[in-house]
């Protein structure tokens, strides 16, 4: 059991790692620092001394990967590659290259509250209830998002439609958002559910559980349901790594300053410091997850190893 997590550890740092080194290649591919310096600094006249002067202060104006000039290891030390994007394998962020060049680490740590408050009731009741009426419930997403809207925003007005307020009053802002993404995802997660437990049912185990005089809840509850808990992890594990990285839409749609704003505002800026950070934090949150999963596959089936 022991080498098989270290296995699995070291299969996904090497993942982390080319991840992390693809996304600086095909940024750079598209990008050079002189574009992002231009975009940054603004204005229609963009003089070179400018540009050179922003570069200088983020640590752009070395080469990108190999320096030529320099002596030694610093030959790999001292380019973009390593000062930008190796240094997130240190925890070292770094700050972003926008104009407010903010701590990104900082601002991970700050958004990252918010954006649990948002996923962290979202996933574990998503999974209550989902696990709970995949038994016997299918009903398509499409009519729960249309009730959902109308009764919660034009016929009771319960909640706000969009924004976001700190403290207790963030309930108001994230009730909404919260219902409608559970209930829009309520159908698919039930209809999977509902088919791994009918095929669960007609297997042998269960007729000759059923044969021996054992009650329809412990027959579904004690029997099916652990039988089936491969899947259920599976599907509950594919959305961890959203609950906190957050969700793109619904906290763009809500304006719910979280995570996910974060990644979208980044995105449109081409702020590369956020994006590239952003990607590492969800490549090594995927990755930790899976290894996870992993494991939890040979707790409930030892078979796996």
């Amino acid at each position: 059991m022991g080498a098989y997590i270290v296995r699995r550890l070291g299969y996904g740092l090497l993942i982390l790692i080319g991840v992390n080194l693809l996304t600086f290649f095909l940024f750079f591919t598209v990008n050079t620092p002189d574009d992002m310096a231009r975009l940054n600094i603004g204005g229609k006249r963009v003089t070179q001394e400018q540009i050179e002067k922003w570069k200088s202060e983020r640590g752009y104006d070395k080469p990108l990967y190999w320096n030529a000039q320099a002596e030694g290891a610093e030959q790999v030390t001292k380019t973009v590659l390593w000062e930008r994007s190796i240094s997130l394998m240190k925890g070292d962020f770094g700050r972003s290259d926008s104009a407010r060049s903010v701590d990104i680490g900082h601002e991970i740590a700050s958004r990252m509250g918010v954006s649990l408050q948002l996923a962290l009731p979202l996933f574990l009741l998503q999974l209550i209830v989902s696990v709970s009426f995949s038994l016997m419930l299918s009903i398509s997403s499409l009519f729960y998002i249309i009730v959902g809207q109308f009764l919660f925003s034009r016929l009771l007005r319960l909640v706000p439609i969009s924004g976001y307020a700190p403290g207790l009053d963030a309930v108001r802002f994230l009730a909404l958002p919260i219902v409608l993404s559970l209930l829009a995802r309520l159908g698919g997660e039930a209809r999977l559910y509902r088919a791994m437990f009918l095929e669960e049912i007609g297997k042998d185990y269960v007729r000759t559980a059923r044969a021996k005089g054992l009650a329809e809840q412990v027959v579904l509850f004690r029997h099916v349901l652990r039988n089936a808990l491969i899947p259920i992890i599976t599907s509950a594990a594919g959305y961890l790594p959203y609950v906190f990285l957050g969700s793109l839409v619904f906290e763009s749609f809500f304006g719910i300053p979280g995570l996910g704003a974060f990644v979208i505002d980044a995105i449109g800026g081409q702020d590369f410091a956020i994006v590239r950070t952003m990607v590492f934090v969800g490549s090594a949150l995927y990755i930790a997850t899976n290894i996870l999963l992993d494991i939890a596959y040979t707790w409930v089936d030892p078979r796996v190893l």
